[in-house]
């Protein structure tokens, strides 16, 4: 039952962002206002459903294999637990207030099927980031929050000041994701897998006690969570998206 609906709560804003993005031209604005916020608020329901299943067990699913090649066979899959709970709850929670919000906000905005495409989207990227098992899904959530942020960003691009302000921070964001890249990369070549759970089983076994390897892999993920979060100093696109 939690599993059903930990998937609902990422498979709703996905197809919500499917549906928009494909024959949202032919709905109108109040069409796509309700898809786009009904999406979250039913993936906000679905999450409530999962912590009220949660028996305090971590509870993990393998949707399928994503990619093959030798041993190194990362797969789709979730893993549920306190901490993963909390973030969906947050996401879907406050992504549903974002988006009540934006219904009375952008009223009368051209371009309103466009916007929730983005936002949901944004929604299923953040809940993948914080569902993945392994550090290649994650990083493809990763990847996607910083793209619908590229796409928020520039959404008025008739003006140039924002299709600029979307592209730089595209470009500095890529910095700290070429970062994490770099960490997920280490990391791999030294435990051969990606599989969070084995890293933490391994990592200690495989480098002791103030390794300067571990420490290299460790400030490698940070620099990409910095580049993200616009730390300085790669915080310099944060006021021009604003």
């Amino acid at each position: 039952m939690m599993t059903a609906a930990t998937i609902l709560s990422f498979l709703l804003p996905l197809a919500s962002t499917l549906i928009l993005a494909f024959v949202g031209g032919r709905l109108g604005p109040r069409a796509s206002t309700f898809i786009g916020v009904g999406s979250v608020g039913l993936a906000a329901l679905a999450t409530a459903w999962a912590l009220l299943a949660y028996s305090g067990a971590s509870q993990g699913v393998s949707l399928w294999t994503w990619v093959a090649v030798g041993d190194f066979q990362p797969t789709v899959g979730l893993t549920v637990d306190r901490l993963s709970l909390l973030m969906m709850a947050i996401i879907t929670g406050v992504g549903f207030l974002i988006h009540l919000f934006a219904a009375w906000y952008m009223t009368g905005e051209a371009g309103i099927t466009r916007f929730y495409a983005w936002m949901n989207l944004f929604v299923f990227s953040m809940l993948i980031l914080v569902l993945a098992d392994n550090l290649l899904l994650l990083f493809l959530g990763w990847e996607g929050v910083g793209l619908c942020s590229y796409g928020l960003i520039g959404y008025y691009y008739q003006h140039e000041a924002n299709n600029w302000a979307a592209f730089k921070a595209f470009i500095v964001t890529r910095i700290g994701d070429v970062f994490l890249a770099l960490g997920m990369f280490l990391i791999f070549v030294e435990l051969g897998t990606l599989d969070i759970g084995q890293v933490l089983d391994q990592a200690p076994q495989v480098w002791a006690e103030g390794s300067a390897t571990a420490n290299i892999a460790a400030l490698l993920i940070l620099g990409g969570a910095l580049g993200k979060s616009a730390q300085v100093p790669l915080h310099t696109w944060l006021p021009d998206a604003m």
